[in-house]
């Protein structure tokens, strides 16, 4: 039963190609209890030559009946499968579910610009949003091909014109610029709007 549930589970998470969704697991551990049309009776029939004979499971999703006839030494194998797949989806849940990828998700677009909007910041605030900026420039945006920075302010402030491409000299560069924001710059009640606008004004920028 158990091994049914897990691979219930698992079958929502694309591992069809590794033979692990339930329909396959079943079709090797065992074979479909078939209806066959009688013409005399003029209805469907199921053969009754495997009732009692095997342990039976019935799917949700189409009511087939499989009858069940895998040794426990095949059951165990899918059992080892199951456990380390569920593992592997786990520690990828851990992995998006950590540091920056905690606060940002995880950026998966090539070309970004990141609008800072920190009107409200209280010092200590302004600080922490600083933190994890650099801590999404030093983990994720490291990895894709271009960025820029564009902060929201009565006189908009960006790190480059157009996005840039990603090196180690262009992370520090941008972090270093990020640190040196003044918390008290003067913003406006359009000021997030037309941060945007400049955002999306780079034709090159995918997110």
């Amino acid at each position: 039963q158990s091994l049914v549930s897990s691979s219930k589970w698992l079958q929502h998470y694309g591992l069809k190609r590794n033979k692990l969704s339930l329909s396959q697991i079943l079709s090797q551990i065992g074979f479909q209890h078939r209806k066959d049309y009688v013409t005399t009776l003029g209805k469907p029939v199921a053969s009754r030559y495997a009732d009692g004979l095997f342990p039976q499971y019935k799917t949700a999703q189409d009511g087939s009946v499989y009858n069940l006839t895998a040794k426990k030494e095949l059951i165990l194998h899918f059992v080892d499968c199951l456990i380390g797949a569920i593992e592997l989806y786990k520690q990828r849940m851990e992995w998006l579910t950590s540091e920056s990828r905690q606060i940002f998700g995880v950026i998966q677009e090539q070309c970004i610009v990141i609008v800072l909007d920190l009107r409200t910041a209280a010092p200590s605030e302004f600080d922490l949003c600083r933190d994890a900026l650099s801590m999404v420039l030093v983990e994720q945006v490291i990895q894709i091909s271009r960025f820029n920075l564009i902060r929201a302010a009565q006189d908009l402030m960006k790190w480059q014109q157009k996005c840039t491409p990603v090196s180690e000299h262009t992370v520090k560069s941008a972090v270093t610029w990020l640190w040196k924001l003044d918390h008290m710059t003067a913003v406006s009640h359009t000021s997030s709007a037309e941060a945007l606008l400049e955002a999306m004004g780079d034709e090159a920028v995918s997110s």
